[in-house]
């Protein structure tokens, strides 16, 4: 079968669609059609700079963590069935838990020796056919439609709203999402869930970003200085805007910073005006990443009560597997790319 595979390169790695062994029946006891996988920052960054090699299979990786598949094969009695539309949770916890992974958080797992599919030690979701294991499998609503690979992507912003949640009690206003990526404008759609007043910004001025945000019915902005005022909850989903995440902030409100931009990106902070600024407003700055099986049900939930054609706009470049290529270019003005295995 065919697999989008990241090998050990003596220049530092390298992509190649290949041919694949059929998954082992030790990586799960679903067997999945893959139907789309969706094309992020983290899979370009594992491809230009290499991922970090595992022992069990140190020259190949099998590339992809946002999936969207079709059960082929599932045991008798199973709770999914032939037929259902799944996608696969990315980590795994270590073999001997932490107490966050023992009880099902392993996305705030404490001693680092996870795993991750398609990321970390352990193959992705890249390839026409993979195993899952049922407890890592979230059936997905077929109304979703192809949209239902965003389902990985949703599940991070729904980890944050959560921490947001936890910690701004009081009644919310505003809220300013940073940067219009897929992780940003996902962002924008749960805020505007809960019924606030969202604003989002990012470089570009015209084409997918800004529509998809006013048909949110939240604001867009091209530039930081057409923003007024502070913002109750702040998501930065960029990398690069965090100094400004963190001034936005309203007194008493908090921050979650989900983006990771380049070193030094993000510009230099003077830790002392920082102090200050928490101590003096009450402000709280987190960051997250990854996310568990209730963040991703969560997200399924929330992908499930917007109109499927807003979700289909973020899907900006839907390609083939014979144009896997094109799903790694970038451009400002990119939303998501999407490759589809059977078309």
């Amino acid at each position: 079968m065919r697999a989008l595979s990241v090998y050990r390169d003596t220049t530092g790695s390298k992509l190649v669609l290949d041919d694949v062994p059929e998954p082992d029946l030790a990586d799960g006891d679903l067997l999945v059609e893959a139907l789309a996988l969706g094309v992020c920052g983290t899979d370009r960054e594992i491809v230009a700079r290499g991922p970090i090699w595992g022992t069990e299979r140190p020259d190949r990786l099998i590339l992809g963590h946002e999936s969207l598949g079709r059960v082929l094969e599932a045991p008798n009695g199973a709770e999914i069935s032939p037929g259902d539309l799944v996608v696969g949770i990315v980590r795994r916890p270590d073999p001997v838990p932490c107490g966050y992974c023992a009880v099902g958080q392993f996305d705030l797992c404490e001693n680092g020796q996870y795993t991750e599919r398609g990321i970390l030690g352990r193959d992705g979701f890249g390839s026409e056919r993979f195993r899952l294991e049922q407890d890592y499998a979230v059936r997905v609503d077929p109304a979703l439609g192809l949209a239902g690979v965003l389902l990985e992507p949703a599940s991070v912003v729904a980890k944050a709203w959560e921490q947001l949640d936890h910690v701004v009690r009081r009644t919310r206003r505003r809220a300013l999402v940073l940067g219009a990526g897929p992780i940003g404008l996902l962002a924008a759609l749960l805020g505007v869930q809960r019924g606030l007043e969202v604003h989002v910004v990012d470089q570009v001025e015209h084409g997918a970003k800004p529509r998809q945000t006013r048909d949110l019915g939240a604001v867009y902005h091209s530039f930081m200085e057409d923003l007024s005022g502070t913002f109750d909850a702040v998501v930065e989903c960029s990398g690069v805007l965090v100094g400004e995440a963190i001034a936005r902030t309203a007194p008493g409100g908090a921050a979650c910073l989900v983006g990771i931009g380049a070193p030094h990106g993000a510009g230099t902070v003077n830790l002392g005006e920082l102090n200050l600024d928490l101590v003096t407003q009450n402000k709280l700055v987190m960051g997250t990443i990854n996310s568990n099986r209730s963040h991703f049900e969560a997200a399924h939930q929330a992908l499930r009560q917007i109109d499927r054609r807003w979700l289909e706009g973020l899907l900006t470049d839907r390609l083939p597997l014979s144009a896997w290529r094109s799903a790694f270019d970038t451009s400002p003005e990119r939303i998501k790319a999407v490759i589809e295995f059977d078309a």
